[in-house]
């Protein structure tokens, strides 16, 4: 299954302060509850930063240990999904630094010159597979800064918070990698006019 197709079928972050509650007094059932809840959080922004379904179920295991070990610093219901967001994003460097790193990916070569104007629409699967490809390529942090403020939705501000970052550096890595994956689709998935170099 496509990343960006189980990213869609997962359901959003919960907060709920009295399964919070619970779960810190130690009743493992509510804590249960508050991984079910957030598991979408955790799980999609890790696979939305690996590209790998396996990868982001190992991290999203250790996210949720982390939480359980570490559920007494979470000052507030509110302030749950950004600390799952801060200890996942932290979580996935730290696996990328264990590994060596990988090989470039080698693209089937140019498009073939077309015809069709270079404003063609890309089919939903070709944009799922250009946008995962193109997350592949990203500097971590830009990725990540990505992932956060455009995939998930949050701000500028709390996309700081979450990565230590100022807000200018966020809107920085967001802009470069904005134009790195237009100009990935541009180049691998949008036909060129015939005659365009």
């Amino acid at each position: 299954m496509a990343l960006i197709a189980v990213v869609a079928a997962m359901d959003g972050p919960k907060e709920r302060p009295d399964t919070i509650a619970a779960a810190r007094s130690g009743d493992l059932a509510a804590f249960e509850l508050l991984m079910r809840e957030n598991e979408r959080l955790v799980l999609a922004t890790a696979l939305r930063l690996t590209g790998n379904l396996a990868d982001a179920q190992d991290i999203s295991q250790e996210v949720f240990l982390r939480l359980y070990k570490n559920l007494g610093k979470v000052q507030s219901p509110g302030a749950l999904p950004a600390w799952l967001y801060r200890v996942t994003v932290n979580a996935c460097h730290d696996l990328r630094r264990r590994r060596p790193a990988p090989e470039p990916m080698e693209m089937a070569g140019e498009p073939a010159a077309s015809d069709m104007d270079a404003q063609t629409s890309l089919t939903q699967a070709e944009r799922r597979r250009a946008l995962e490809m193109s997350l592949r390529l990203l500097p971590e942090k830009e990725r990540a800064a990505l992932v956060l403020r455009d995939l998930e939705g949050l701000s500028t501000e709390d996309v700081a918070r979450i990565l230590g970052s100022s807000e200018a550096t966020v809107r920085s890595q967001v802009s470069k990698a904005r134009v790195k994956v237009r100009d990935f689709v541009e180049r691998y998935f949008l036909p060129r006019k015939r005659g365009q170099s």
